[in-house]
C-alpha cells in the first residue's frame, strides 16, 4: 500500500499538485500567496517564499555578486551570445544565493528580468531598463537571456522555464 501511495506521488504532474494545495487552502492562505512575501502554509507543507528578486544587470542588492551594465548598454553591443552568456552568469549567482536562503528576500529563483516593453516615459525619456526601441534588436536580445532554460543549464530543474507575468515583466524562475 505504502509503495503505491509513493508511486502516485512520484507520478503527479506539478500542475496536479499546484492545483490540489490552492483547493486545499483556505481565501485567506490563497490572498496570503498573491503577496511579494508568501507566507508559509505549514499545514500543507508550503514554505514561506518571497517574490521579489530583480536580475536586470546581476543579483541586485543581494551582497557580493557580479554587476553587468544595464540593459539599453547591454543591448548596444548587439551580441545575443553574450546576453546568453551574461544571463548564464546571473542564473547561476542566483541559484547559489537561493542555496544560501531559499526564503528570504532578493534570494528566490523568480527573476524580475529581462524587461521587454519598449517605451519612453515623458518624465525621462527612454527606458533605460529596456533594450532600447528597435523591436528586432528588443526581441533578440529578450530571447537570449531565456534561451539558457532550454540548454544543459537547467536540465534535472523541474522549474526551469520561462513565465510571462505582463507585458512588462517576464519572470525567469530556475
Amino acid at each position: 500500500m505504502l509503495n503505491l501511495l509513493c508511486a502516485a506521488l512520484v507520478l503527479q504532474t506539478p500542475e496536479n499538485r499546484a492545483a490540489e494545495l490552492v483547493a486545499k487552502m483556505t481565501t485567506t492562505e490563497k490572498i496570503g500567496q498573491l503577496m511579494m512575501d508568501a507566507p508559509a502554509i505549514p499545514r500543507l507543507g508550503v514554505p514561506a517564499y518571497h517574490w521579489w528578486n530583480e536580475a536586470l544587470h546581476g543579483i541586485a542588492r543581494n551582497g557580493v555578486a557580479t554587476v553587468f551594465p544595464q540593459a539599453i548598454g547591454l543591448s548596444a553591443t548587439w551580441d545575443t551570445a553574450l546576453m546568453h552568456e551574461v544571463a548564464t552568469a546571473i542564473s547561476t549567482e542566483a541559484r547559489a544565493k537561493n542555496n544560501q536562503d531559499p526564503h528570504g528576500i532578493y534570494h528566490g529563483l523568480t527573476l524580475w528580468s529581462p524587461n521587454v516593453n519598449i517605451f519612453r516615459d515623458p518624465r525621462w525619456g527612454r527606458g533605460h531598463e529596456t533594450y532600447g526601441e528597435d523591436p528586432f534588436l528588443t526581441g533578440r536580445m529578450g530571447v537570449a537571456p531565456a534561451s539558457w532554460s532550454d540548454d544543459s543549464h537547467s536540465q534535472g530543474y523541474p522549474n526551469g522555464a520561462i513565465r510571462r507575468t505582463s507585458t512588462r515583466i517576464t519572470t525567469l524562475v530556475i
